[in-house]
């Protein structure tokens, strides 16, 4: 089925088998060379985020990414299940559309439409990441936002970074508590139980207000 779907779309489409119970080589078959991944690659930000949504996993057709290189990707991701409904794994077909938003622009800009790009970027997606790069992705993007080094966020700006740490599925990475924590510059214990703070108080991570003062009262007694 996968070489089959590549040749259907032809050279522009690259089509991607992934076996979700082993993360770090979750790539089984590849038809099409569009992201430069090979068998035995690791899944993308993209396959982490449907892994750690386990049962709430979607279908999502049509959403479109950019590769660190720039290559814009029109992308679908299929979330495949046993018999039983568990998560095993998902098909995922990426077709490089670059030169086609290209020619949009110039039409756009020809026919005094909308100004190229107004609709914003979409996304940079890593797709043959490690766990220190796509920890420090995350995190970085963090210190840009408040022009801090890591090391220097309070408590509320680190539960958001842990918080985006964990919907991008990087805990499913083995290695990830020693990585995130050296790169929060916290101890393990510190990571673990800002981690047990977002499992009891979602909204700690997003509503900077509940850490210090309202956060010990949502907790559920021991």
């Amino acid at each position: 089925m996968v070489p089959g779907i590549a040749a259907t779309f032809g050279r522009s489409c690259e089509v991607v088998l992934h076996d979700y119970r082993s993360p770090e080589r979750s790539v089984i078959a590849v038809a099409g060379n569009v992201t430069g991944r090979r068998i035995g690659d690791p899944m993308s930000d993209i396959g982490r985020r449907v892994l750690a949504a386990g049962d709430a996993a979607r279908t999502e057709e049509n959403y479109l990414t950019r590769t660190p290189d720039g290559t814009v990707l029109k992308s679908t991701t299929i979330p495949l299940r046993d018999d039983d409904g568990t998560l095993l794994g998902a098909l995922c077909i990426n077709v490089d559309v670059t030169a086609l938003a290209r020619v949009r622009d110039a039409v756009g800009d020809l026919i005094g439409a909308a100004e190229p790009g107004a609709t914003g970027d979409p996304p940079v997606t890593a797709f043959t990441p490690d766990l220190a790069a796509s920890t420090d992705r995350i995190v970085a993007q963090h210190e840009r936002a408040v022009g801090l080094p890591a090391k220097g966020f309070d408590r509320a700006r680190r539960l958001m970074a842990i918080h985006d740490l964990r919907d991008a599925g990087v805990f499913e990475l083995r290695g990830a508590p020693g990585t995130v924590a050296a790169r929060l510059g916290v101890s393990r214990a510190g990571l673990y139980n800002d981690l047990r703070t977002i499992r009891e108080a979602p909204d700690a991570a997003t509503a900077p207000e509940l850490v210090d003062e309202d956060l010990d009262s949502r907790r559920t007694p021991p």
